[in-house]
């Protein structure tokens, strides 16, 4: 995968970072992207890149906006080349019952955790489909494949990054180019930490009863799967290893939808 070009979306901290790391383990060079104190994105960085021996870039880009996404590709194909790996993980979560669930956090989730990967996904397409090597790599989660209360805008954007998935694969499968999912069950990554401290103020529990009763309920191995579990995927699936596989959803759950 050496000499490679990857945007991990998300990747200023949690699992987005563990995969640039992986990435650039491997050879490639990276943008980063996301959000974040300036000073410890710029620390981050500078330590890939030393420790990998490639080329590391940042640019935050609004995911919220279409525009901000087309510039961030844009910008990498400027800066390291063409984009050979798109990895789509950025995401936020709200966590409300259906009733009280604001209107605005419906519109940023669907905005930043589907619409952002539709349109970085349309912005590098055609150029993977015309070189016959690409692999695109949303991260869903293993709500994208089961229900859960109190999340409506969660669950239906990460079963929408499933769809886009599928669709994706299916029209570039003579290509060259992949299109695949990674589904994480309970990581404990910043956005997980929100949510636990969410799910305490809804159901009253204490948030260490929220990670064991509500998050690890369900999740057999009964620990959080980690980060770099979850890069080690994502990397196999944009290795020549990987070649063969697309249009999938590989769930890294710790058997959470085993059951």
């Amino acid at each position: 995968m050496r000499g490679r070009t990857a945007i991990v979306t998300g990747s200023t901290s949690g699992i987005g970072l563990a995969i640039a790391r992986a990435l650039a383990g491997e050879g490639c060079n990276v943008m980063l992207n996301g959000l974040g104190d300036p000073a410890e994105i710029e620390a981050a960085r500078a330590a890939i890149a030393e420790a990998s021996g490639t080329r590391i870039a940042f640019m935050a880009a609004d995911l919220r906006s279409p525009e901000a996404v087309r510039a961030l590709v844009a910008r990498t194909v400027e800066d390291l080349g063409p984009v050979d790996i798109l990895v789509n993980n950025a995401g936020v979560q709200h966590v409300a019952p259906l009733a009280t669930f604001p209107d605005e956090q419906w519109d940023l989730l669907l905005a930043v955790n589907l619409s952002a990967a539709f349109h970085a996904s349309k912005a590098v397409i055609a150029s993977m489909t015309a070189r016959r090597f690409g692999r695109i790599v949303n991260i869903s989660s293993a709500l994208g494949l089961v229900g859960a209360p109190h999340k409506p805008a969660y669950v239906a954007t990460k079963h929408g990054l499933i769809g886009l998935t599928k669709a994706v694969a299916l029209e570039v499968a003579e290509t060259g180019v992949t299109c695949n999912a990674v589904c994480p069950g309970m990581v404990m990554t910043p956005i997980i930490e929100m949510q636990v401290a969410d799910q305490a103020r809804v159901t009253g529990l204490a948030p260490e009863e929220v990670v064991r009763e509500v998050f690890l309920d369900n999740q057999p191995i009964r620990r959080p799967v980690t980060a770099e579990e979850i890069a080690g995927a994502v990397v196999f699936l944009c290795s020549p290893a990987g070649s063969g596989v697309t249009g999938t959803a590989l769930a890294v759950d710790g058997g959470y939808v085993a059951r």
